[in-house]
């Protein structure tokens, strides 16, 4: 079986810096890292629903290089912190890039995430129809 990183241009020396891949194509899946709102430049956006705006922009970036996109993700988990306090807004922004059939979500709470600053963790697996 092939695997092929995914690293859209403006990840690239985050991604190599981190030593890692922000999606890997294998099999006709997309397994992705877990991204937040952070840009390129590492720097958070001032607002929630900024940061999910970002993430799912940063998500869609990852799996064009893969010719796929939002509507391939067949699975996807969010770690947030405070999921209570936002999970409207983000609700709001997640049904705005995704359409049905949607695709499996678990949300879960966390006490924090590795980013500074950051309310929100996205990991996605997508498929190739």
């Amino acid at each position: 079986m092939s695997r092929r990183a995914l690293i859209p241009p403006a990840l690239r020396d985050a991604c190599e810096s981190a030593g890692m891949s922000p999606g890997i194509l294998s099999g006709g899946h997309v397994f992705m890292t877990g991204v937040t709102g952070a840009g390129a430049d590492g720097v958070m956006p001032d607002t929630e629903k900024a940061q999910f705006h970002a993430c799912f922009e940063k998500i869609a970036t990852v799996l064009a290089e893969a010719d796929m996109a939002l509507t391939h993700i067949v699975e996807m988990t969010s770690y947030h912190v405070g999921l209570r306090a936002h999970f409207g807004a983000f609700d709001d922004v997640r049904t705005a890039y995704l359409t049905a059939p949607y695709p499996a979500w678990t949300a879960v709470e966390v006490a924090g995430l590795r980013r500074e600053g950051a309310v929100v963790e996205i990991r996605v697996i997508a498929a190739l129809d």
